[in-house]
């Protein structure tokens, strides 16, 4: 059986209202509405493999979520990989953001540096590995096409490449019907 894979895609802290505070019941709402969408995945389109991207916010809220949810009885297959944009792209960051990025290096399925340059270049490559890899993107993005942002980039990207696109919304951590882009079902339509 062919392995289906999700890349995650998302804003950095100070994108959301509650900036840092991840104790805060948006952020909350946020990572309870990513494990539930994990688990859909993987229960109903048997995906087990997800990417990641290391950044601060969702990546690492993502990362996270994952392997707490792969220590769960009938998840112990989820691989996460982790993408990053280029090596020591984390040592401007605060030391407790660093340990939690090399917890999550170490217990990661397997860890892979995309760019060789500094600088957006190399995030992008990173971005485009993971959508590339992927069949699905979940995006916690608001498609707010007048902010441009690398998730943003990423989120077209994905639509170029008729990826699923399951949108949660960053100021509700609600994932709607309409907000899932499926071109299988969309190419099957003209038939």
């Amino acid at each position: 059986m062919e392995m289906l894979s999700c890349a995650i895609t998302g804003h950095r802290p100070t994108r959301f209202k509650f900036k840092y505070n991840e104790k805060h019941t948006l952020c909350q709402k946020i990572k309870k509405s990513m494990l539930e969408v994990f688990r859909t995945l993987h229960d109903e389109n048997g995906v087990t493999c997800y990417y990641v991207g290391g950044a601060l916010g969702v990546d690492m809220w993502a990362s996270e979520v994952l392997l707490s949810l792969r220590k769960r009885p009938g998840y112990e297959d989820i691989k996460l990989i982790l993408a990053l944009p280029f090596e020591n792209y984390y040592l401007g960051w605060d030391d407790h953001s660093k340990k939690r990025l090399l917890t999550i290096m170490r217990e990661a399925s397997y860890c892979t540096t995309v760019g060789k340059e500094t600088g957006a270049v190399s995030y992008k490559k990173r971005n485009y590995y993971m959508v590339d890899n992927a069949e699905f993107l979940l995006a916690v993005y608001d498609n707010d096409r007048k902010v441009r942002s690398g998730t943003g980039q990423t989120v077209n990207y994905a639509l170029k490449k008729h990826r699923t696109v399951i949108f949660l919304h960053p100021d509700t951590a609600s994932v709607e019907n309409d907000a899932v882009i499926n071109f299988e079902l969309l190419d099957n339509a003209d038939d």
